[in-house]
């Protein structure tokens, strides 16, 4: 049975549909108990995915194939994937839950319509539409242009600070290899984008949103610090600040220059991530961010580290940084 789910599987590409298991001779009370055991999982009616790809592909995962699946379903219709669905290809990061439903455009249609699974949006057609995983999608700078013009401030600067941080590691490695690669998204193509869908509510979230986001923060933990830092009215630090010290170099991700103060988000990445670790265990690389911090703390005044619980609670992590005398906005 597994066999047959696997083959099943790699057959679509992640996706099984009902009509391939019947033919691999499942009838629907097998499915259904492959279902009620976990070993499959039902994304909509008509697919699925095994249950053991369900549960470690994480909730970024999980909703892209549910995107898959929907978009599958649905391929007679001329529909381009938008807003999550489209972020979600995109490899964009989302702090909180992924929707229900799948998002598309529906240039033509006299209005937006939610249906099961599937919402669709009445606006502007993206003539510079992608197809990624086989799948029609808006364009990357499109994507957060909608992303930011109707979603939160936090969503877009996260989604916004992701794409530039990538953009300005590429051309980073294309100056060192010496090659010129493809056009990257920019604050500039970003506004122009903006001016070009012209969103009936939103603007001036979204143009805030590329204003204030930037290519220095390394992840989402550092663009909600940043975001938080702008809401509760505290200033907003130097990013990603260099320190020479016995010999070595080091960067943190926050520094108030004028009173000398140090902030790190601390997201627990960096103990778990391969190309952090580098063939370390946990607790070498603990040690070498301890030895770190003991190097850099002579060079500030103080030296503060939160993590996610923290910066998601907004009052929590108010109280934190006015007992950690962090310089508010005057």
């Amino acid at each position: 049975m597994l066999r047959t789910l696997l083959t099943q599987e790699a057959l679509g590409d992640g996706l099984i549909t009902t009509d391939s298991l019947r033919s691999a001779g499942l009838n629907e009370h097998v499915i259904d108990t492959l279902v009620r055991r976990g070993e499959l999982r039902r994304l909509r009616r008509g697919w699925y995915a095994l249950g053991s790809t369900w549960q470690k592909s994480g909730h970024d995962g999980q909703y892209r194939l549910v995107v898959c699946a929907t978009a599958a379903a649905t391929v007679d219709r001329n529909l381009v994937l938008s807003h999550h669905s489209a972020a979600v290809l995109h490899g964009l990061p989302l702090i909180g839950k992924w929707p229900a439903t799948v998002h598309a455009l529906t240039p033509e249609a006299l209005g937006g319509s939610s249906q099961r699974m599937l919402t669709t949006h009445r606006t502007v057609a993206d003539p510079n539409s992608t197809f990624i995983a086989g799948v029609a999608v808006t364009s990357l700078a499109r994507t957060l242009v909608d992303m930011a013009a109707g979603q939160s401030f936090l969503t877009g600067v996260t989604m916004i600070d992701h794409v530039l941080h990538l953009k300005d590691e590429r051309l980073a490695s294309d100056k060192s290899a010496r090659v010129i690669g493809p056009p990257t998204v920019t604050k500039a193509t970003l506004m122009a984008e903006l001016d070009s869908v012209n969103p009936r509510t939103g603007r001036n979230t979204a143009e805030r949103a590329i204003m204030f986001a930037s290519g220095l923060s390394a992840n989402a933990g550092e663009s909600l610090s940043r975001v938080r830092f702008a809401e509760l009215g505290y200033q907003v630090p130097e990013l990603q600040v260099r320190f020479d010290v016995a010999g070595r170099t080091y960067f943190v991700d926050f520094f108030w220059r004028h009173v000398r103060k140090i902030g790190e988000f601390d997201g627990h990445i960096k103990y778990t991530r391969a190309a952090v670790m580098n063939g370390r265990d946990v607790v070498g690389v603990v040690v070498a961010e301890k030895d770190r911090e003991s190097l850099l703390r002579p060079h500030a005044h103080s030296f503060d580290r939160w993590g996610w619980e923290l910066a998601l609670d907004a009052a929590a992590f108010n109280r934190f940084l006015r007992e950690k005398n962090v310089p508010r906005v005057r």
